[in-house]
């Protein structure tokens, strides 16, 4: 069956929504503006809901894990080989990060109970700080509940309507809705393109008050890394701030995995913020700002997404202090996930998938096509065992929706060589599907 919807087609998705709608609750009149449909991109995801349903198919969202999600997994109660989540090191769910959490509810509770600036503060957080700041060659680190928040936080406070942010154009969303936030004038440069973003930066430096390089140490979509020596230098020149969002950096790139500066070998101290999440490599939640410690001593004081915002949970904030100990101590998982990232990039390759620019660390895409070719292979990889992530249309576009391979050093030879078997069968069931003509 083709996966395409012709113009009749869609037009029969929306007489069907409406009928579907007509025994509900009274809704606002059509087109008014208390009309929720009216939202930007709600037409859409109503077509998309409605086309999986007309092809009887699962959406691939929402998942539902049965227990912990490392390199294996049960969802939905089967047994999976999973390649969905980020425990890149298998570190949630080991003794020593559990026990640190557990001690940590003993003693503080589950809670803060208030933000920091109040009474929220525990030592686990300056101690987890530390750690952050040491790691990255920093003076001092901030910590935060969310890393979506973080990002949103941030560069929001940081950069204000005379300012400047450019950034590449596969940042993560966390970045461009800082950006929104701050009210700067915001300018992507094409993905990894320092020449472009080079010449971006000459054209519109000189109008802005302050600049602001915004990159991805590990671009969580594809897989590869900026040079970030070309980065520094740039940002330098322009007399611009350099942040580096190392979300998916921490714990996977480098020989000790301490992100892109060590696996470029470049001096940290080239980077004016390093941002990060505790939720991969770290099994916990939240994220934190690494920088220049009067940098951190304004934004304790002053950032809204802390000094409004309750302060991390002691059990959360003990979990990664204590993943990073863990970390320090045996850099042997880093090179184990590297060697299965590199492992499950080239078998993949092999057998003629569009892996894209990933350079095989922890995070293989497998671009398809089409939003509906993707679901259909992520279900018949799940029936065959394996568990992906889905990306579709729109967070893509319709002719890059792709399945993303998120390795973690608890994978073996034998999970990579079944994986490539199951992703073969898989797409040879599937066949061909035309686009979501949306």
């Amino acid at each position: 069956m083709s996966g395409a919807l012709s113009a009749t087609a869609r037009m029969a998705l929306l007489a069907r929504l409406s009928k579907r709608r007509g025994g509900d609750a009274p809704r606002p009149e059509a087109g008014s503006a208390r009309d929720f449909s009216t939202l930007p991109g709600m037409r859409d995801f109503s077509l998309l809901k409605a086309a999986l349903d007309q092809l009887e198919m699962q959406s691939p969202l929402f998942r539902q894990h049965d227990g912990l999600a490392g390199a294996h997994s049960r969802i939905e109660g089967r047994e999976v080989i999973n390649f969905a989540s980020y425990n890149y090191l298998g570190l949630n769910g080991d003794p020593r990060v559990r026990e640190a959490a557990k001690a940590a509810v003993d003693r503080y509770g589950v809670s803060p109970s208030a933000s920091r600036i109040t009474s929220g503060e525990r030592d686990l957080h300056r101690k987890l700080e530390a750690a952050l700041a040491e790691w990255h060659g920093a003076e001092a680190a901030l910590t935060f509940v969310s890393g979506h928040a973080t990002n949103v936080t941030v560069i929001g406070h940081l950069m204000g309507p005379r300012d400047l942010i450019l950034h590449d154009a596969a940042i993560h969303n966390s970045c461009t809705e800082g950006a929104r936030l701050s009210g700067a004038r915001r300018l992507p440069f094409a993905h990894n393109d320092m020449a472009a973003a080079a010449r971006d930066m000459a054209a519109a430096r000189r109008g802005a008050q302050r600049a602001l390089l915004l990159v991805e140490g590990h671009y969580s979509m594809d897989g590869d890394s900026p040079d970030l020596a070309r980065c520094v230098e740039l940002a330098q020149r322009n007399d611009a701030w350099l942040m580096v969002d190392e979300a998916h950096s921490l714990g996977v790139l480098g020989a000790t995995g301490r992100g892109v500066a060590e696996a470029q070998g470049v001096d940290p101290a080239g980077v004016d913020l390093w941002m990060g999440t505790l939720s991969k490599t770290l099994s916990a939640c939240g994220g934190y700002i690494a920088a220049r410690a009067e940098v951190i001593d304004w934004l304790r004081h002053t950032v809204p997404g802390s000094v409004y915002s309750v302060a991390l949970a002691p059990p959360l904030a003990a979990a990664a202090l204590a993943s990073l100990d863990v970390l320090r101590a045996e850099p042997e998982r880093v090179a184990r996930l590297q060697r299965n990232g590199l492992g499950l990039r080239d078998r993949l390759r092999a057998r003629g998938f569009d892996t894209g620019g990933s350079q095989g660390s922890a995070i293989v895409p497998v671009i398809l096509g089409s939003s509906i070719r993707a679901v259909k292979v992520a279900g018949a990889l799940l029936e065959r065992g394996v568990a992906v992530q889905v990306v579709t249309f729109p967070a893509v576009p319709e002719q890059s929706s792709r399945l993303r391979f998120f390795v973690s050093a608890g994978h073996d030879e034998d999970d990579l060589d079944r994986a490539a078997e199951a992703l073969t069968a898989a797409v040879r069931s599937v066949g061909r599907v035309e686009s979501l003509a949306l």
